[in-house]
């Protein structure tokens, strides 16, 4: 059913990854800054025609800078509502958990994005700013967890 309110809202799909990389036998994730200061993962907009898992790829290396990136699997969707110009915009991002053995990176600023850095789970944990996303990385380090097996 159609509601008045319905055709105020604008429905966008991004994708992002959650990037990790092993160092000294532990798991340390990528989180990037944003134009708001904010720490989080990198993301952006599903092309048409693109499926999630490939907007993801070329959404972190453009972000982030990094080349070699491999896909380990989907992690969660998320979605949220924000206001956009006065326009009320249902966001909807799927997560993917990605492995690489850069260490190097460089964050794309004309995105808006002020750095990108490495951090351990619970450094990372407690510097994401966004709840949802927060979730999204406790999701990721289980399955880091579950496909290294028993220490």
């Amino acid at each position: 059913m159609l509601h008045a309110h319905d055709s105020l809202v604008r429905d966008e799909t991004s994708a992002g990854g959650v990037v990790f990389r092993v160092d000294e036998s532990r798991p340390i994730y990528l989180l990037i800054r944003d134009s708001y200061q904010n720490w989080g993962f990198p993301k952006g907009h599903v092309e048409n025609g693109e499926a999630p898992a490939t907007a993801a790829l070329r959404e972190v290396a453009e972000e982030t800078g990094l080349r070699d990136l491999s896909m380990r699997g989907p992690i969660d969707e998320i979605d949220w509502y924000f206001k956009h110009d006065g326009d009320l915009i249902h966001k909807v991002c799927y997560f993917f958990l990605m492995q690489t053995a850069e260490s190097e990176t460089s964050p794309q600023r004309d995105e808006g994005i002020t750095a990108c850095r490495w951090f351990a789970f619970d450094d990372a944990a407690a510097a994401i700013a966004y709840p949802n996303a927060r979730d999204v990385l406790h999701r990721a380090h289980a399955m880091v967890g579950a496909a290294s097996g028993p220490a």
